[in-house]
């Protein structure tokens, strides 16, 4: 293509277009039955009875001529009359010739001219002959004109006489024609057409009329020589044989052709002669003739292979290219249905309107399906293409007709495709177009200003409801509401009053697009229309009808116009009137160009809707194709869920021995496969009905029109059990069970066994389907891509033939299923089997298992969507509790134990995550901030969140459906919706505010615009307008950000700023004027109306309208919080009260901090400084007359940080629960009791807001909290049994484990946690002081027996077993704790806090070292210490030998100095001046573990290794961040903006990387060697995952996301552990199962949570116990007992005495 014509197409202009280049190679093969089978590509094979009966033979083959020629990108043509045997590419169709020395079949023609038919009649007559047999068979076609003569459909009473009558009439017909030749009354051609055999009409069409062979065609020849023609059977096989010898005639024909023509034509490299000889009685055969087989196989092959490599060389496969054909295939179809367009000039009208006129918004064509809104449109941009309606600029058409190309079915793409064609027209690079949806649909509207008066851009999408691929829950949001100058968009959509669903998206354009002028709704055509369009068909032979199916050709050879008789122009009319969408016009015309004028009227029937329509459609095409074929095949498109792929529903077919056994029922194929072209005729029998689009990644074809669809499931599903038997095939396929060569058994038919001697009934035979894995992989085990196909398809279909088994064996209880669908598909995707799958399944056990899995993953949802390698983890952590009862859920955990590790190897040792089926719905993360406000919409379907961007989820299915940043500097505060949910707006502490369209995603950031920078204080939204106000001051914008109008607070408030606004519209409003101070509760209302204002109403405290704004409840009661009614009386302008509501108790002493109404005013929520309070108003359903007073415990209080703002409260649904958030909790209450009955840890932050979600069968609600997440809650679950996790109030601040007890000591703000590791139990919380304890440390000696702790000031030492303090000393300021001599020691040091104000102080910190357990003191010592505030305390160490104390000093000049103590008596052995290698700040200290007299002093940039001894400085390392090994060998360097080493410490180089130096931002790192060094970790805060490497080989094993923010890591003993502490108080023991350490197996398995027989043998260790310990008992009583006798023996004896 040359440049002009380039620019034509990416201009989207319709003229001279040139065709569309193929990316198919398609090959058709000449032959005869009795000559060479080319196995699948042989047009005679599979040709149905039907076929011949109807004297179709020779128009199908030519039709595929044709398809080859204009489909094939290379070769398209071979003919033979060989016997060779040669399989076919799979996707392959190539015309090829192999001619030999058999000329063929040489049928008469199936119709003839009428005239010319008369002529030899007449000329039959006049020689003698009877014209008879002419008459009976031939049938005069008036319909044609001029009037054809052809065979009529054989009947059954015909056949067994035709071919002894086709005899007859070939001597007739060509002693007539030679005889009309040589009278000139017939030219050669027309005497020819009588002689010719198919062969010679393959070749004439596929090869002689052809201008470029060389590309395209090949030809073998092959002569053989000494045919023995005794053996008559073997040689017609080769030669033409009549009356049992040579055919003369025959052969001459053939020589002409073969030996004259044909090379004359083509090339000399693309034809192959071979001479063979006649061999014995069998002639030829494979193993004699070996070597001339062999040659003509290799031959063949490569000339294939050449030419098909010479067209992909001509290919542009560049980016331009690729799109230069995407954009031609759609102009193409524009310009099909701009050629036939007819009518509709009101709508053109109106269009025409449209894009001249100055609107803004899209325009829209709607209508039902079927009714011609393609045609419209396509017409639409033929009229601004060809310039008739702009006729002086040079606009650009961006033409797509979605759905019906594969690069046209999701926006993705589509949208990518649309912005090159942009781009190309105003020179930008293809380069800058993003590939991720959010930015491109913005880089998509910003294209969209470039056009210009005289570059207008014009857009016509037509089918837009089609897309796939949208982020939104709509497939519209992406439409710009309003549009650039000179821009015009054109959008066509279904609408179905009866379907809700197929008119979702237009509707959604109605609430986008409020213009009701950009709305043409596109109806039927109407009789009188309809008819004269189906009349103008028939007068013009090139005239088809276009509608949203597509186009229909003419269906009859030739050139001649057609027409009907009277009678069947009544039919058609009489059709018409009943129904005239164009579909149904197109199907109409369709049936009518079969009719003949000889047509029995039986046959003449049409249908009166468009379903009967395709009915008759259908049974037409099975009819003429074989009903099993067609049937099989169409139901297997209709069954697939998102459409088969060509060679997926060759490979179905294949695979159906009911098919496969009706096709080959006189065949024995070596390949039991179907032939392709089977399919392919039948395709062109269904033309433009079956689309191509995109699925799963794959282009598949499906029915373009509902309609369609809807027949074919009526027509072939009616029997569920052949509905079920389709989608049990599909779910075989997708499972793949016959692939990669495994043999499928079949039974052989009747026929089949009779006519080839067969003795066995049953045979095998490979099929030729591909196996059906979850992951491709390339040569070097990468991942190359995902199976989508089969995740899309097998779940659906396994469903579908109630294989539930294989449904949870392959899939839902599948891990290596489903990480992989998780690691290539949105969560939701794979969230829908499972509710698929639960709403086909009756068992209620198997739903609970099903639900369980699935809300699994719904609560593991935000981290499962960026970390899917986290599933093994995710599944562990939260179902382990459920394994008992569960056979499925612990077949999945037992493949997450076996299979996960392979993606991360950190496995919890127990459940330590939350478990689904309690109260928690949902986690709704994605927030990198706190949640500040939250709204659900109108239809409570969607929940709007905002912190420094909008997010969006649907609360149906948790789906974050939309994620905007606005890329502001500052946090949103507060956010409100427009009244209909069109519009969002929220405004940040930096006083901007950001106005959201929830439609399209489109913002706008609006600046302060106040008078003197004033801080915004609050907004409203109205439909179409923007609300900001300030203390003083309020601004009214327009929607894109316009400012309209200033206004200032009425005279006579004062001093009192404004609080808070309403707007019911531009003119009413209420303003709250507040005093300005949280200590004063006095507020003043004014209502401004367009009457005038209304008296102020002066109040305190609280104050909540009712929805219609005429009722309020307010405090206006001086000194008392009690609660009154007030109504607006509209004449006198005042608010007056109408009711005291019921007195609270303590309401004259509890502050009212909140009022707030249910969504139907019937109950009325106030919060008080310790408790909540409710007034009932609803008459039917009331609670109490009286106030309800709710209690929170003691020591829980309300607070308000923003007047009229405090904690929330509400009802469930069947008002017997209250619920409220507090802290970080929510609050429980019996309404009917009024106790406080159930208090659940929540969040980790405060509670911000709290929603109800009470709607239709929902009883729920919203919670969102400073920890960055919103929360769904089942309050129906409120009270069902939650497998709780062990946590902490507090973060943990840290940890220390025991040598080999399990035990672990958690140290957190306000106790010292023991945890039993094993099971994840907090067994103990101490503190000495219950009230107030602030622990800063805490530590355990290794054999597990005591505790250490810090605690306000005082160090103490607990008996663990007992949890009592067996030691106690007063040492404030504690900094550090740590064991030293085995354990049997304590080191402390102490430091004051620098005082308030002060950067820098120079102190004295103590040391103190003390026995364990009496806490006798050994030594102590103080030393001079820098401490500045704000930098953390640099604790001492213990040389490896333990003989030495290292602690960082300061020396007389305040720098920092080393002193070295001893750690046996604490005397001072050395001081080390750090002057002379150049350290200023250290930062902390190591022992180097291999030599006891070494340290190393770290900075933030090195490590300086130093000698105590003599204390000289050995090397510097640099980047070492201290890390080492034991063997003082490695380190690692771990910068806080991002990378991890290994380093070599003796010479200082990076021995290995584990994270190459990316920036990943300047966060806080945890890096650290596992107790065994064979493994790294690396916690990143800012992605707040821990990674795990093998030292050995620097590979990543690990990426755990963590749940909260990690404090805390420690490795256990035996390094096969991790142990983690994180902000949210909560422990978990992670087990590293490395894949390349056995052991780690066995390790799993005898794990507590893992051995199902582990509580029983734990209750029977603890019944041994207790028998032991009772039979303790019983003898130390008995001992007593017998004690206690003997005494009192003696002592009467003693008495006794005496007396």
């Amino acid at each position: 293509m040359d440049d002009r014509t380039i620019d034509q197409i990416f201009a989207g202009s319709l003229e001279s277009l040139p065709p569309v280049s193929s990316k198919i190679v398609r090959i058709f093969t000449s032959s005869t039955f009795t000559g060479t089978i080319f196995e699948v590509v042989d047009m005679r094979w599979g040709v149905r009875d039907e076929a011949t009966d109807d004297h179709m033979t020779t128009e199908l083959c030519m039709k595929e001529i044709q398809n080859c020629q204009r489909l094939s990108m290379g070769p398209n043509f071979v003919v033979s009359t060989d016997n060779l045997t040669r399989p076919a590419p799979k996707q392959t169709l190539l015309a090829q010739v192999f001619l030999g020395q058999k000329y063929g079949y040489r049928p008469i023609p199936t119709y003839i001219l009428s005239s010319e038919l008369q002529m030899i009649r007449d000329e039959l007559a006049s020689s003698g002959h009877d014209p008879t047999l002419i008459d009976t068979w031939y049938r005069k076609d008036s319909n044609a004109v001029p009037p054809i003569s052809r065979i009529p459909k054989l009947q059954a009473e015909d056949q067994a006489k035709w071919w002894d009558t086709l005899g007859k009439f070939q001597k007739l017909f060509r002693k007539a024609a030679a005889s009309l030749n040589q009278q000139g009354k017939m030219d050669n051609d027309a005497m020819h057409n009588y002689f010719m055999s198919v062969t010679e009409r393959e070749v004439i069409n596929g090869i002689l009329s052809v201008k470029n062979t060389k590309n395209h065609c090949l030809a073998y020849i092959r002569y053989i020589n000494n045919i023995n023609l005794q053996n008559l059977k073997k040689a017609s096989l080769f030669v033409d044989i009549i009356n049992r010898s040579l055919d003369t005639e025959s052969t001459k024909l053939l020589a002409n052709l073969r030996d004259e023509r044909l090379p004359a034509k083509i090339e000399s490299s693309n034809i192959q002669k071979y001479t063979v000889e006649w061999i014995g009685r069998e002639g030829l055969d494979n193993e004699t003739h070996e070597e001339y087989l062999k040659h003509f196989i290799t031959h063949f092959y490569k000339n294939i292979i050449k030419l098909v490599d010479r067209a992909m060389r001509k290919e542009d496969s560049s980016a331009q290219g690729q799109i230069v054909t995407e954009i031609l295939q759609h102009l193409h179809a524009c310009n099909n249905s701009v050629k036939v367009f007819y009518g509709r000039e009101d709508s053109l009208d109106h269009i025409h309107n449209y894009m001249k006129g100055d609107s803004d918004k899209c325009l829209i064509l709607y209508g039902e399906g079927g009714c011609g809104k393609t045609s419209l449109l396509a017409k639409s941009a033929g009229m601004s293409t060809a310039k008739e309606w702009f006729a002086g600029a040079k606009p650009i058409s961006i033409i797509r007709f979605l759905g019906t190309t594969p690069d046209s079915s999701a926006l993705t793409p589509t949208l990518i495709s649309i912005c090159q064609q942009i781009s190309y027209n105003f020179m930008l690079p293809f380069e800058g177009i993003p590939d991720d949806l959010v930015p491109l649909t913005a880089h998509f509207k910003h294209l969209l200003t470039l056009a210009t008066k005289e570059q207008p851009l014009f857009l016509f999408l037509d089918s837009v409801d089609q897309l796939t691929g949208t982020q939104d829950a709509n497939k519209v949001s992406w439409l710009p509401t309003r549009l650039p100058p000179h821009c015009k968009i054109l959008v066509s959509c279904a609408c179905e009053e009866s379907n809700a669903e197929v008119s979702k998206e237009y509707h959604i354009l109605r609430r986008m697009i409020d213009v009701e002028e950009n709305f043409i709704e596109v109806r039927a055509l109407g009789e009188e229309l309809a008819m004269r369009v189906i009349k103008l068909i028939y007068q013009n032979p090139y005239f088809f009808i276009a509608s949203k199916v597509g186009f229909f050709p003419r269906m009859w050879m030739g050139t001649a116009h057609r027409d009907l008789t009277n009678y069947q122009w009544r039919l058609v009319s009489n059709a018409i009137d009943k129904c005239s969408l164009p579909i149904f016009v197109k199907l109409v015309f369709a049936e009518i160009c079969r009719w003949r004028s000889y047509t029995k009227s039986q046959d003449t029937h049409l249908a009166s809707t468009v379903m009967d329509s395709i009915m008759m459609l259908f049974e037409r095409i099975e009819k003429q194709h074989g009903r099993i074929l067609v049937f099989h095949a169409l139901a297997y498109i209709t069954a697939a869920k998102s459409g088969l792929s060509e060679s997926e529903l060759e490979d179905l077919i294949s695979l159906d021995d009911k098919v496969l056994d009706d096709v080959y029922q006189y065949h024995l194929p070596p390949v039991r496969r179907i032939p392709p072209l089977l399919w392919t005729r039948i395709r062109n029998d269904l033309p433009n009905y079956l689309s191509e689009r995109e699925a799963d990644g794959v282009s598949v074809m499906n029915w373009y029109h509902r309609q369609f669809r809807d027949a074919a499931k009526e027509r072939y599903f009616k029997n569920m059990n052949m509905a079920t038997y389709f989608h049990s095939m599909i779910a075989d396929y997708f499972l793949g069970i016959w692939g990669g060569g495994k043999p499928k058994p079949f039974k052989y038919t009747e026929i089949q066994r009779h006519r080839f001697n067969l003795t066995d009934k049953e045979g095998v035979a490979d099929r030729k389907v591909p196996v059906q894995p979850l992951v491709f992989y390339s040569k070097d085990g990468a991942v190359s891509r995902y199976n989508l196909r089969k995740f899309g398809e097998l779940p659906f279909h396994l469903v579908r033939s109630r294989r539930f088994t294989d449904l949870y064996e392959n899939v839902l209880f599948n891990y290596e299923w489903l990480h992989a669908k998780l690691s290539s598909c949105p969560l939701q995707s794979v969230l829908a089997d499972y509710e698929d799958a639960c709403s086909n399944i009756d068992s209620k056990d198997s739903k609970r298992e099903l639900m369980l899995v699935a809300d699994a993953l719904r609560l593991g949802g935000a981290v499962l969507g960026q970390y899917p390698n986290m599933l093994a983890p995710q599944l562990i952590g939260r179902l382990l509790p459920e394994v008992g009862s569960n056979p499925n859920i612990k077949m999945l955990l037992n493949d997450s134990d076996t299979k996960g590790p392979m993606h991360c190897a950190l496995l919890p040792l127990y459940h330590c995550l939350h478990t689904p089926g309690g109260p928690l719905k949902y986690s709704l993360e994605g927030h990198q901030f706190a949640v500040f406000s939250i709204c659900l919409t109108s239809d409570y379907r969607y929940v709007v969140s905002i912190s420094n961007r909008f997010i969006t989820w649907d609360l149906s299915t948790s789906d974050l459906t939309r994620d905007v940043n606005p890329n502001i500097e500052g946090i949103m505060q507060h956010l409100v919706l427009s009244p209909d949910n069109k519009w969002a707006a929220a405004y940040t502490n930096n006083s901007q505010t950001v106005l959201l369209n929830m439609l399209s995603s489109e913002f706008i950031i609006v600046d302060n615009p106040l008078r003197d920078a004033k801080p915004v204080t609050g907004i409203y939204l109205l439909n179409y307008n923007l609300f900001v106000y300030g203390d003083d001051q309020w601004v009214k914008f327009d929607m894109r950000g316009n400012k309209e109008e200033e206004y200032s607070p009425p005279t006579g408030v004062g001093d009192w700023p404004i609080l808070h606004m309403e707007f019911d519209n531009r003119s009413e409003y209420r303003i709250i004027f507040w005093r300005g101070n949280l200590d004063d509760d006095r507020m003043m209302l004014n209502l401004h109306t367009k009457e005038g204002d209304y008296e102020y109403l002066n109040y305190h405290s609280a104050i909540v309208f009712t929805k219609d704004k005429n009722t309020l409840y307010t405090c206006t009661t001086p000194d008392c919080y009690a609660v009154s009614k007030y109504t607006r009386e509209v004449t006198t302008r005042k608010w007056v009260k109408t009711q005291d509501l019921p007195r609270s108790e303590n309401d004259d002493t509890e502050t009212m901090l909140q009022l707030k109404t249910d969504k139907h005013d019937k109950v009325l929520f106030g919060t008080t400084s310790n408790s909540f309070v409710i007034w009932d108003f609803d008459e039917e359903l009331r609670i109490d007359e009286q106030a309800k007073v709710l209690r929170l415990p003691y020591g829980t209080r309300n607070i308000t940080t923003k007047m009229l703002q405090s904690n929330s409260v509400m009802l469930s649904a069947h008002r017997n629960y209250a619920i409220a958030g507090v802290r970080k909790n929510l609050y429980v209450w019996n309404m009917e009791n009024r106790k406080l009955v159930k208090v659940l840890d929540a969040h980790f932050g405060r509670i911000i807001q709290l929603e109800p979600l009470t709607i239709g069968n929902w009883n729920s609600m919203v919670t969102s909290s400073i920890d960055r997440t919103a929360k769904v809650w089942n309050i129906n679950n409120i009270f069902e049994t939650v497998h709780v996790i062990d946590r902490h109030e507090l973060q943990v601040d840290s940890i220390s484990l025991s040598d080999n007890l399990s035990l672990a000591v958690t140290a957190t703000r306000n106790c010292v946690g023991v945890w039993d590791l094993r099971i994840g139990k907090l067994v103990a919380k101490l503190a000495d002081s219950p009230l107030g304890a602030i622990v800063t440390h805490a530590i355990i000696t290794p054999d597990g027996k005591y505790i250490i702790s810090a605690e306000t000031g005082n160090i103490l030492i607990w008996l663990r077993l007992t949890q009592q303090v067996i030691f106690k000393d007063e040492q404030p300021g504690i900094r550090q704790l740590t064991l030293i001599e085995n354990g049997t020691r304590i080191l402390s040091i102490s430091k004051p806090s620098n005082p308030p104000g002060t950067d820098f102080v120079r102190t004295t910190a103590t040391v103190c070292v003390r026995e364990i357990p009496s806490g006798e003191m050994v030594y102590s010592f103080e030393y001079p210490v820098r401490s500045t505030t704000g930098v953390p305390f640099k604790p001492a160490i213990v040389t490896a030998d333990n003989q030495n104390l290292v602690i960082i000093a300061a020396d007389k000049t305040n720098r920092d100095c080393i002193i070295v103590h001893s750690a046996q008596n604490g005397s001072l052995l050395q001081r080390i001046s750090l002057k002379g290698c150049g350290i200023k700040d250290v930062g902390a200290l190591v022992d180097m573990p291999h030599k006891g007299h070494l340290i190393a002093v770290l900075t933030t940039d090195k490590g300086v290794v130093f000698d105590i001894r003599s204390k000289k400085h050995l090397r510097t390392v640099p980047r070492w961040g201290g890390c080492i090994t034991k063997d003082g060998k490695y380190g690692l360097y771990a910068p806080s903006r991002g990378g991890l080493e290994l380093i070599e410490l003796k010479k200082g180089q990076t021995v290995r990387t584990f994270i190459p130096k990316v920036a990943e931002g300047v966060f806080t790192i945890i890096c650290l060697f596992n107790k065994t060094d064979e493994y790294v970790l690396y916690y990143h805060s800012g992605k707040k995952t821990l990674r795990v490497f093998r030292t050995s080989d620097a590979e990543m094993i690990a990426n755990y996301r963590v749940q909260a923010e990690l404090t805390a890591v420690e490795s256990t003993p035996d390094g096969k552990a991790l142990v983690l502490g994180t902000i949210d108080g909560c422990v978990s023991v992670l087990a590293i199962v490395d894949t390349n350490k056995n052991d780690m197996k066995q390790y799993l398995s005898e794990l507590p949570s893992r051995d199902e027989e582990w509580k029983k043998k734990v209750n029977k260790m603890k019944a041994h116990t207790r028998f032991k310990a009772v039979a303790s008992i019983a003898k130390l009583s008995t001992v007593f007992a017998n004690e206690t006798a003997a005494a009192d023996e003696v002592s009467d004896k003693q008495e006794q005495v005496e007396g």
